[in-house]
């Protein structure tokens, strides 16, 4: 193998995505630059490298050096000193700063800023805490480089380097080389991949003791990612053979220890022909723990309420100025006579006017009642339609982001005689066990949720498996009031819900006055720009509707001409054309962007699905600031993996919102999320305008396909076996 050394002249290509690049190099004695492709992860002009590879002859590009691996070498000269410093791979560090301090140390720069930082406050500008800032971003990038290098040597995406290092510090790079099974514990997902990858480039055995085990948790991390609260041992078995070349036999063996530990958790097959059923601890003890207090709450005494529907009906009137149907009135007032129920409905049958009944009785008869979501955005929702203060689930039990615990449980239970959820069908396993241990047994608890929407992100299908138990009083809404009759919204989701074809006129653009269209294109190439006239052009023309903040673009997938990566990329050049500001793994931020979190941050207080506006960027700490619904919220650059693009977001994120306008594109090309359930949350999200942009086959197939995916849990069984209890 070759060995080229030089400098970083110029790159004319670079993929933050993949890290692939193409660069022009300076080498000793050559009169030429010499063309450099390959994976160079951290890679910035002015850098000094040494290379690894050969040389290949590029059909149209002619003579080039591809690197099989590469490493960052400190500049000695003056002149590659500053090109160094200026490149901006160290964070506070500009033009002006580089120039100052190159022109004071001279060569001894780097050697000032690595062993004697306090000799920095001799240069203009620079007092002790800027000193110390330097100091520390100038140690980071040294070590992200070294994170860098070690995962490239060892065939793992240097894209990691950065979640490493907020994970282990300084230390990062002799953990995972003392022990690189320690990523799989504290990395979730890609810890044990990388892992996997380094022992393997280091010839250490497959059936490694560690290995092995990491491999089990991590498999059942991806099913519970999946949805599933638990895979079959013949499941688990065959996926760890043909993943991670591991042998059945010494799987089985592996899974004895650790279910005799009580990480993993192994439950005969209810049936007698079913397999038997392998649980994380965790989510096993959080699925038999449902159903125990599910049960231990029907077994207490209910008081009696003795009003009648007569004096239920007028109180709610003094209360809310609203008159009951029939309906309501005889589900609020089953729904007084349990200790649990849980109530559903489709959209426009009343579930937010019976919560607000709910609570205006109860209030009225002197008690303690809370209400709570399980998104910021369903429980600013309730807030805003109730008039009464709601808050995430996680709020309400006083969960603690440095603790990792909730504050309320069986110990030190919620102070409140009636608790009521709405969204209850996001809701996932492990967030109802808390809720429900924190519920004192002696409260009424009423879940409220539509089972035809989405099932929760995280694992478990708990409304739908606490109605298929028929355990749980159930009180369906069914009757869709006039007004919302009206909305062809309504009543087409209704019609798709029961897999009928929605009352929709095919049309060629969209006009005034309309509510629910379908624009046929069986061309997806051609949608991308056909979104891009409707949110630009037409429907802030027609309806005055702002394109960013009132039109919400709904897909199936992230992949595809219509997914939300390409759709993402297109919309933010066309919706906001102004320059970017910062990137970050392969996007783009800009100001005014519309942006959405992508996972629970409680120490942020931002959650999964939350969107907001980019308002500012801090070049010099290199700090993005966003705006969710009045407040401010602060990103590193190495939390930028938090954030994403938002014109276009998937449908599963987009549970718990409304939006004044949706644009569904429905293409063969999503074939696999083509389903009812799906196209049924994607039409319920939009309040004044729904658009199906897409094939009529597209259509077909997703009202045919009420088969969403069997989610593997073992709740309803439980509230139904005695032996669960």
């Amino acid at each position: 193998m070759i060995v080229l050394a030089g400098q970083v002249e110029r790159i004319t290509f670079y993929n933050p995505e993949n890290h692939y690049a193409i660069a022009r190099l300076s080498t000793p004695g050559a009169q030429a630059l010499v063309t450099i492709v390959g994976c160079m992860p951290g890679i910035q002009v002015g850098q000094n490298l040494k290379t690894r590879g050969a040389w290949e002859t590029h059909a149209k590009f002619g003579q080039q050096f591809k690197i099989h691996s590469f490493e960052i070498t400190l500049p000695g000269t003056v002149a590659g000193i500053r090109r160094y410093l200026e490149s901006d791979a160290v964070k506070g560090i500009g033009k002006v700063m580089a120039a100052r301090l190159v022109n004071h140390f001279g060569p001894d720069t780097l050697a000032v800023m690595d062993h004697e930082p306090m000799r920095l406050t001799e240069v203009e500008g620079i007092g002790e805490q800027k000193a110390r800032s330097l100091h520390a971003a100038w140690k980071k990038h040294r070590i992200l480089v070294d994170i860098m290098q070690f995962l490239q040597s060892h065939d793992v995406k240097a894209a990691h380097a950065a979640q490493i290092l907020k994970v282990y510090g300084e230390a990062a790079l002799d953990i995972i080389k003392a022990d690189p099974f320690q990523l799989a514990e504290d990395i979730p997902g890609a810890g044990f991949l990388m892992a996997d990858a380094i022992t393997r480039h280091q010839g250490r055995p497959l059936n490694d003791p560690r290995r092995i085990r990491a491999c089990l948790h991590f498999l059942l991390d991806q099913a519970a990612a999946e949805g599933h609260v638990f895979l079959y041992e013949d499941q688990l078995l065959e996926r760890a053979e043909q993943l991670f070349e591991l042998e059945a036999e010494t799987v089985t063996t592996a899974l004895g220890r650790l279910t005799a530990r009580g990480d993993l958790v192994v439950e005969e097959g209810i049936e007698t022909d079913e397999p038997r059923a392998v649980f994380s601890g965790v989510l096993h003890r959080a699925e038999k723990g449902i159903a125990r207090r599910i049960k231990a709450m029907l077994s207490m005494p209910v008081s009696v309420f003795d009003w009648d529907a007569e004096r239920l009906a007028a109180e709610v009137f003094k209360s809310l100025a609203i008159q009951l149907s029939p309906e309501q009135l005889a589900v609020l007032t089953q729904v007084l006579t349990h200790r649990v129920a849980v109530i559903t409905g489709g959209p426009g049958t009343g579930k937010t006017t019976l919560i607000r009944a709910l609570y205006s009785v109860y209030y009225a008869a002197g008690r303690r009642i809370l209400l709570a979501a399980p998104t910021g955005r369903a429980a600013r929702r309730l807030t805003e339609v109730t008039g009464r203060e709601a808050q995430t689930i996680h709020r309400l039990l006083g969960y603690s982001y440095k603790e990792g615990e909730f504050e309320k449980d069986q110990d030190n239970p919620l102070d409140a005689d009636v608790v009521i959820i709405d969204e209850t069908s996001m809701v996932d396993t492990l967030l109802m066990s808390h809720l429900l241990n924190a519920v004192p047994l002696s409260s009424r608890l009423v879940l409220v949720g539509d089972v035809f929407q989405l099932p929760s992100v995280g694992p478990g299908n708990v409304l739908d498996d606490l109605i298929r138990s028929e355990q749980v009083p159930v009180l369906g809404l069914t009757q869709i009031f006039r007004q919302a009759r009206k909305s062809p919204i309504i009543l087409n989701a209704h019609l798709i819900r029961e897999g009928e074809y929605p009352e929709i006129q095919p049309m060629e653009t969209v006009r005034e006055g309309v509510e629910f269209c379908f624009l046929i294109n069986n061309d997806p190439r051609r949608m991308p720009d056909q979104i891009i006239t409707l949110c630009r052009e037409t429907l802030p023309r027609a309806f005055s509707l702002d394109p960013v903040r009132d039109i919400q673009v709904l897909t199936p997938m992230h992949k595809g001409a219509v997914g939300t990566l390409q759709l993402n990329r297109l919309l933010q050049a066309a919706l906001n054309p102004a320059a970017g500001v910062l990137e970050s793994m392969g996007m783009t931020f800009k100001l005014n962007d519309k942006v959405m979190h992508l996972k629970n941050n409680y120490q942020k207080e931002v959650f999964n699905g939350d969107i907001g506006t980019v308002t500012d960027y801090d070049a010099e700490s290199e700090r993005l600031l966003v705006d969710y619904y009045g407040r401010t919220v602060i990103y590193e650059t190495e939390e930028l993996n938090e954030l994403t693009p938002a014109y276009a977001i998937s449908v599963h994120k987009s549970q718990g919102s409304e939006y004044p306008a949706v644009i569904i594109p429905l293409t063969t090309q999503h074939f696999p999320l083509l389903q009812r359930n799906l196209l049924y949350t994607a039409i319920t999200r939009g309040k004044q305008l729904v658009i199906l942009l897409g094939s009529p086959k597209a259509l077909d197939i997703a009202l045919k396909n009420d088969k969403a995916q069997q989610r593997l849990t073992r709740l309803c069984q439980k509230l139904l076996s005695p032996n669960y209890t």
